[in-house]
């Protein structure tokens, strides 16, 4: 009978205890389910710039002389217009993914950083004109912040991955066969 409190106090220790390992498990999980969300972020950002119908604007917006006017760009031909509304709406997206840390900044700077500060200089001007024509400033705002934010954080004198990243090695190498 004398045991039954400190079997008592063993069952509350070994309780306390298994609650402790939930919530470590439950924070492992959350953290594992917000690495797999960003993984798969990153994988819908690669597979928005493998769209063909994405390539073909971005390849005409690209060839775009700089500072083209909205005008010219509404006169030169229709698919061009739809090109820059793709790339804009597409860019769009990507800049609200990345401001609520859907897919981390560095992954969107590697993938798409300098493409993406190229097209928001071709058409600044188009969004301009945009902006005003419906009287809302919000209107891609997200593609700027985007352009802005990648613009902001670039290194100076970058290097292309293929030199940057030379000697660059697996985490763990695969035994040897």
């Amino acid at each position: 009978m004398n045991d039954l409190p400190t079997l008592a106090n063993i069952a509350e220790i070994v309780g306390v205890i298994i609650v402790i390992g939930g919530l470590i498990f439950a924070m492992l999980q959350m953290r594992q389910l917000r690495q797999q969300r960003r993984e798969f972020a990153a994988i819908e950002l690669f597979r928005f710039y493998g769209n063909p119908a994405f390539a073909e604007a971005y390849q005409a917006v690209l060839r775009m002389p700089d500072q083209m006017s909205a005008e010219d760009i509404k006169l030169h031909a229709a698919n061009l217009e739809h090109a820059a509304m793709l790339i804009s709406t597409t860019m769009e997206n990507i800049g609200v993914m990345t401001y609520q840390r859907i897919v981390p900044f560095q992954v969107v700077n590697s993938l798409i950083g300098m493409s993406t500060i190229l097209l928001w200089s071709k058409l600044e001007l188009w969004v301009t004109a945009m902006r005003e024509d419906i009287g809302s400033p919000m209107a891609f705002e997200w593609f700027q912040w985007l352009a802005e934010r990648l613009e902001q954080y670039q290194v100076e004198n970058p290097q292309p991955a293929y030199e940057a990243f030379r000697d660059w090695a697996p985490a763990r190498r695969p035994p040897d066969f």
